[in-house]
């Protein structure tokens, strides 16, 4: 059965994330900058450099998806392969374009590099495709629409040139585009001194909630329970989050430590403060664990 295409899709091109050499920090930052749009977001992969399977990742995500956001695969070198993977899957040809092959001319030659064949070839663009500027290293991406209802936008695998140019390009274009419709909002609250079966069958009913979800997951030493709600503006989300979390914390008691980025030792830190208090710490055979989590 064809559903219609809904949301948006991160896909991460590159062996080196397969291997496990780099981590797979882009995947997390877009999760973040795509709620903090509102846009929703379904689904990761991870791909290798690698055509077949690439273009395979590709179509899966054009039936499903109005949005796929591509990083890895725009450099010089031949493993560099998104733009014409890209471009064969959809039958588009490549077409070089002036107003990149110029800027990428005056960005080499400020380094005291000439063009060569390598680089010209990120200079092709599938034909109708949008330029994302690459405001710091040599590697465009583009905002591409193969099929009604869908459109790819890439970046390089280089975070900080990624994140500039969503932020710069991207981001404009979403909203152009009327993709951003509100926001997504989380707190998470963390409780000690009870296991997660325990927590999730005390808080069973909210676990059922649309909107805001509630989610339970494990930490070490604690349990955290997530609130993540939807609304139009930020206020709307924290507004919907408010009676959710006030109710989590009736229910938890003196379990509830802290919310967000706090840490057990940070509370128990903040608590000692407030009292006027200090801590001595001595340890044998831990290897400052003590000491590095107190002051952490």
């Amino acid at each position: 059965m064809s559903l219609p295409r809904s949301g948006c899709e991160i896909l991460c091109i590159g062996t080196e994330l397969l291997l496990g050499n780099i981590v797979n920090g882009n995947a997390r930052w877009l999760a973040e900058a795509l709620a903090g749009l509102g846009i929703p977001h379904f689904r990761q992969g991870v791909v290798g450099d690698n055509p077949e399977r690439l273009r395979d990742a590709v179509i899966e995500a054009a039936n499903r998806s109005r949005l796929l956001v591509c990083t890895g695969g725009l450099g010089p070198t031949p493993d560099d392969l998104t733009t014409e993977t890209l471009a064969a899957t959809f039958d588009t040809p490549l077409e070089e374009r002036p107003d990149v092959l110029h800027e990428l001319e005056a960005k080499l030659r400020a380094r005291g590099r000439s063009l060569g064949p390598s680089n010209r070839k990120q200079a092709l663009l599938p034909k109708g495709a949008q330029v994302l500027p690459n405001p710091t290293g040599t590697a465009p991406g583009m905002i591409w629409s193969p099929e009604p209802g869908f459109t790819v936008l890439t970046f390089p695998g280089v975070p900080s040139e990624m994140r500039a140019m969503w932020q710069q390009t991207a981001v404009p274009w979403l909203e152009q585009q009327q993709l951003v419709t509100g926001t997504f909002r989380s707190r998470v609250l963390h409780f000690w001194g009870i296991s997660e079966s325990s927590l999730a069958e005390s808080v069973a009913p909210l676990l059922e909630l649309q909107n805001p979800t509630v989610a339970p997951y494990a930490g070490q030493g604690e349990v955290k329970l997530r609130i993540t709600a939807y609304g139009q503006t930020a206020h709307e989300a924290e507004a919907t989050i408010h009676p959710v979390e006030q109710e989590l914390r009736r229910i938890g008691g003196e379990h509830v430590f802290g919310i967000d980025d706090d840490s057990l030792a940070s509370v128990v830190l903040e608590q000692l403060r407030t009292r006027g208090q200090t801590l001595a710490v001595a340890e044998s055979c831990t290897g400052g664990g003590v000491g590095s989590a107190l002051t952490a």
